[in-house]
């Protein structure tokens, strides 16, 4: 392949916004990030001020583009993505009305009954694909509506965090359609705004932007922010995705079959699909993909790779993860009949329960650290292999293998606890940058290096098998539907708690 140059990869998290530079290999050529604060004004809110956004993005594209050497001119394409749901309200003149309401914000709660009551629960999730839950942008909406009239009379634009970086760097206004079908104001067929559910929420059509397939173009980098960037106008910008769906195509989660497990500090099972897909209880997320024509479901578990953190600081200040593991493996699977439930952060999937609390159950005097440590590492795995069900219930193919990122994957018992309980391969890729790559990789399509998302993640991402299912796989599928009846039981003694 002749040189091409690069391409660009802009993630919008939480914490921090990140540029990673990535050439026509695949290589990862440089990185940068900066950090910046949200903020928590009463008990349950979390906002942030979109500025620290545009600034981080500046600066971290300065950083990289100098610590690589690469010319400007030699970035073909950019892709963004970043944080989903959150909402960004602008005035007419593109003017910020109130600090961003972020995706972990809470204060939604009477708003999503309210959705619920006015379209019905079964007809919202037909036509969305999802319940109405506080993370999503529709319920910020209705309370921004309800609560703040004099911010609702001054709104004209509904945009999500990466988005207003889009408008920052090209002046449009876009939106990917992957991150649209997480506002709740998608129809997920159509792969658009929904005109019935805004006429019901009394959400005005012409405050959302138009949406974009992920490596569609949406305009171009301007004179200023050029100056602003380090960039070179007339640079192009694809749309991207959020970014649960920039991290499956980071790691080749771009067909159907081929799943993408996140085990961070929460825990996500994505599953591409060929068809709109939904669970007819919401139980799971069902959203449009970053890939053309695509679709995916989603399961999300609040405490993952948290709960062993948790367990480690509370009862094990000091110890290694590492040797907390290579304890655990001398126990065998089933950590002894005890089992843990990790909804130490309350529930999503397949439980949206935020009252639903953590446990051990089955203690014993034979048990001691090293099994307690196990139970967690096959609680969690059971917990996910709930979402994973769910999914395979409502119609989503089985996996045939499942790209595993995030720190819990560098546990070799936990890898292969993983794939003994969701009865698949489990494997890594080559890169660690996640939704960055995944933007990037966007990008190289929307620059013409690639005809297809598919094509593109076919020739970048390689992929290594590190797991597969073992002896234990019967054991496992016991314990887990021991593990699936503990919820229900103790779910009336956490409400009463």
């Amino acid at each position: 392949m002749a040189r091409l140059g690069a391409v660009l990869g802009i993630d919008v998290s939480t914490t921090a916004t990140k540029a990673v530079v990535v050439d026509e290999h695949g290589s990862v050529l440089g990185i940068a990030s900066r950090e910046y604060p949200f903020e928590q004004p009463h008990p349950f809110w979390s906002e942030q001020d979109p500025a620290h956004w545009w600034t981080a993005a500046g600066a971290a594209i300065h950083e990289v583009l100098a610590a690589t050497g690469i010319d400007p001119s030699a970035i073909a394409a950019i892709g963004l993505t970043g944080q989903m749901h959150g909402l960004v309200l602008l005035d007419a003149a593109d003017r910020v009305v109130r600090p961003a309401i972020l995706w972990n914000d809470q204060r939604t709660g009477a708003e999503c009954d309210l959705i619920r009551q006015v379209l019905g629960p079964e007809r919202l999730i037909r036509i969305t694909g999802n319940d109405a839950l506080t993370g999503f942008t529709a319920p910020k909406l209705v309370w921004v509506r309800d609560h703040e009239p004099d911010a609702w009379a001054r709104a004209a634009h509904v945009l999500l965090p990466k988005d207003y970086v889009r408008l920052r760097l090209t002046g449009e206004h876009a939106l990917d359609k992957a991150d649209g079908a997480g506002t709740l104001l998608f129809d997920l067929a159509a792969r658009d705004w929904s005109d019935v559910v805004l006429g019901a929420l009394e959400i005005p059509r012409a405050w959302l932007p138009p949406t974009f397939e992920g490596p569609e173009v949406t305009g171009v980098v301007t004179a200023g922010a050029a100056a602003a960037t380090g960039l070179r106008a007339g640079t192009p910008v694809v749309a991207g995705g959020g970014d649960q769906a920039a991290n499956a195509v980071g790691v080749g989660a771009v067909v159907p079959g081929r799943m993408a497990l996140s085990l961070g500090t929460s825990g996500v099972v994505f599953a591409t699909t060929d068809a709109p897909i939904y669970e007819p209880a919401g139980r799971v997320h069902a959203f449009c993909h970053a890939v053309p024509g695509r679709w995916h479901m989603m399961s999300v578990m609040l405490s993952a790779a948290g709960s062993l953190r948790w367990f480690r600081d509370a009862m094990a200040p000091g110890v290694s993860f590492d040797d907390l593991a290579s304890a655990a493996a001398d126990v065998p699977a089933g950590s002894g009949g005890l089992s843990f439930l990790p909804y130490l952060s309350g529930e999503r999937s397949p439980y949206p329960d935020p009252l639903a609390r953590g446990a051990f159950v089955g203690l014993t005097l034979a048990h001691d650290r090293r099994h307690l440590t196990r139970a967690v590492l096959e609680g969690v795995a059971y917990g996910l292999r709930d979402g994973l069900d769910a999914m395979v219930a409502a119609g989503m193919p089985a996996p045939d293998q499942i790209r595993a990122s995030g720190g819990g994957t560098v546990s070799r018992l936990w890898r292969q606890i993983l794939a003994d309980v969701l009865d698949a391969e489990i494997a890594t890729v080559s890169t660690t940058e996640g939704a960055a790559y995944g933007a990037g990789l966007l990008a190289a399509v929307g620059a013409g290096w690639f005809a297809t998302v598919e094509a593109a993640a076919a020739a970048l991402v390689t992929a290594t098998p590190v797991a597969a299912p073992g002896p234990d796989t019967a054991r496992y599928a016991n314990g887990h539907e021991i593990y699936r009846d503990l919820y229900p039981a103790l779910a009336p003694s956490f409400h009463r708690m």
